[in-house]
C-alpha cells in the first residue's frame, strides 16, 4: 500500500475529519511536514478539503530560520495555498534543552489554535510519524511512565469510535495522519516524488534527550537487539492507549455516580481504576496532568488506604488533597 492510500485509510478509520473540512497544517519545512502536506493537497478534491498552512519562525537558527521561512512561503505559492507565519522576536532560547523545548511547543501550537479559529477550520494537522512515537515512547519508559504515558502520541485529540477522546475542552483539535507511518517510508515518498525539504541540523546533535534516543539509543538498539524496535515500540503505544482509553471511560463513570469520592467505595475498586479516578478528579483542578507524576498519585494511594482516623493533608503543584474520615476532597490551595 502506498503512502496516500496509507493515509486515506487512517482518515476513515480514526475519522480524522469530515468531507469539506478546513485543515491548518503546521510545517516547518522538514521532510514530514512537507510529505504531510502534498499528500493532503493530492487528497484535496477527492475529500473537498481547504488547507490553510502554518508555520513559526523562532529565529533560532540565525539565516537558516529565514530560509526556512522563505523555503515554506514558496511551498504556499506551488500549492495556491494561505500561509500564515508567526515571527518569534529575540528569543531567549538559544540553547534548546527539555524545558525550553516544552515552551517552544506551546508557543507553536497556540499559535497554531490561533490560526485555527481565524480560519474557522475543523482540525491542526501535524506530521508526527512511527519513529517519533517509537522515540517518545521509550523516553517515557526511560523517565518512568505508567500505562497512559506508554500510549504517548494519539492518532487525534478528537472524539471518535476508534480515536483517542479529548481530555480536555480547552485541548485542540489535533490530527496526525503520518503517525504509523515509517520515516524511512516518507523519505522514499519525497525522493519518487522529488520534493525538496529542509534540515533542521539540531535534530542530528546529542544535546537533549529526544536526540540522543533518536540519534544514539535507537540505532544502538536496531543494530544489537531488534531491527524493528520502531514498530515494536509504536504497536506497545497503540495497544497501551487501548487498554488506558477502556480503564479511563470506566473511570469516569465511577466518578460522575461517586461525585463525593467516598474511600470506602474507591477501595472496592481495581488498583488500576483507583489510579485513574484520583487522576481524573485531579484533573478538573490541574488540567496539565504532565505536571501529576506517578509518585503523587501513589501518595494520595497512601492517605486512601491509611487506617488513621486523623484528617490528612497531601500539598503538591497547587494542589491540595485532604481525607475528612470516609471522604477524599481535592481543590486548590487557598480554596
Amino acid at each position: 500500500m502506498n503512502l496516500v492510500k496509507k493515509i486515506q485509510e487512517n482518515i476513515f478509520r480514526y475519522q480524522l475529519f469530515p468531507r469539506g473540512a478546513k485543515i491548518v497544517v503546521g510545517v516547518s519545512g522538514g521532510p514530514d511536514s512537507v510529505c504531510l502536506l502534498d499528500a493532503l493537497n493530492k487528497l484535496r478534491e477527492k475529500y473537498n478539503i481547504e488547507i490553510i498552512i502554518a508555520h513559526v519562525n523562532y529565529g533560532l537558527r540565525g539565516k537558516d530560520s529565514g530560509k526556512d521561512e522563505q523555503f515554506v512561503r514558496k511551498i504556499a505559492k506551488k500549492y495556491s495555498l494561505k500561509v500564515e507565519i508567526e515571527k518569534i522576536p529575540n528569543t531567549k532560547y538559544k540553547i534548546l534543552d527539555t524545558k525550553s523545548e516544552e515552551h517552544l511547543r506551546n508557543i507553536r501550537y497556540d499559535f497554531f489554535e490561533k490560526i485555527r479559529r481565524k480560519h474557522k477550520a475543523n482540525t491542526i494537522a501535524v506530521g508526527h510519524n512511527l519513529n517519533d512515537q517509537a522515540e517518545t515512547v521509550l523516553m517515557r519508559i526511560l523517565r518512568g511512565t505508567g500505562l497512559r504515558g506508554l500510549g504517548a502520541i494519539k492518532f487525534s485529540t478528537l472524539s471518535g469510535p476508534t480515536a483517542q477522546p479529548k481530555r480536555n475542552a480547552d485541548e485542540p483539535p489535533i490530527i496526525r495522519p503520518l503517525l504509523n507511518i515509517p520515516r524511512k517510508e516518507i523519505l522514499a515518498y519525497l525522493r519518487k516524488n522529488k520534493l525538496p525539504f529542509r534540515t533542521d541540523k539540531t535534530n542530528l546533535g546529542t544535546d537533549f534527550t529526544r536526540n540522543k534516543i533518536r540519534n544514539k539509543l535507537l540505532p544502538y538498539i536496531v543494530k544489537e537487539y531488534n531491527p524493528n524496535i520502531e514498530e515494536v515500540l509504536y504497536k506497545l503505544s497503540q495497544a497501551a492507549a487501548y487498554d488506558h482509553d477502556f480503564i479511563g471511560k470506566y473511570s469516569a463513570e465511577w466518578l460522575k455516580a461517586n461525585k463525593s469520592m467516598l474511600v470506602s467505595e474507591l477501595e472496592k475498586l481495581h488498583p488500576a481504576l483507583q489510579r485513574e479516578a484520583i487522576r481524573l478528579a485531579i484533573e478538573k483542578y490541574n488540567p496539565s496532568l504532565r505536571e501529576i507524576e506517578s509518585a503523587h498519585i501513589e501518595e494520595v494511594l497512601k492517605i486512601v488506604k491509611s487506617g488513621k482516623g486523623k484528617r490528612q493533608i497531601l500539598k503538591f503543584k497547587k494542589l491540595k488533597i485532604q481525607r475528612k474520615g470516609d471522604k477524599l476532597v481535592i481543590g486548590n490551595i487557598g480554596h
